[in-house]
């Protein structure tokens, strides 16, 4: 009997970790640098979805400069969509760190 009910609530467990990985796909964050000359898109799962560079950020005489914003843009979405996920899926397994999952 007891082993029927932790198979239920694992499987339950599952369901509802696979909704939330489907709406994690969906759901973006946004992140920018050098005053939003550089503003980046992140979805749930880590996926960069877009990059939008001001024109008055592109400088052919820096280009290190420009490359420094999307790097720095870029990690802190990377940041804000795995805390996302993180806050997502630690609601699921009442944090635990299960391997996998990020």
């Amino acid at each position: 009997m007891l082993n029927r009910k932790l198979i239920r609530q694992a499987q339950q467990m599952q369901a509802k970790m696979a909704k939330i990985q489907e709406e994690l796909e969906k759901t973006t964050v946004e992140a920018s640098s050098g005053g939003g000359a550089v503003t980046v898109v992140v979805n749930g799962h880590q996926k960069l979805c877009s990059i939008k560079i001001s024109p008055e950020a592109v400088d052919p005489d820096d280009v290190g400069m420009l490359e420094d914003l999307v790097i720095a843009a870029i990690n802190e979405g990377m940041e804000k969509a795995q805390k996302l996920a993180a806050d997502q899926l630690g609601a699921i397994t009442g944090g635990l760190n299960l391997p996998g999952l990020l």
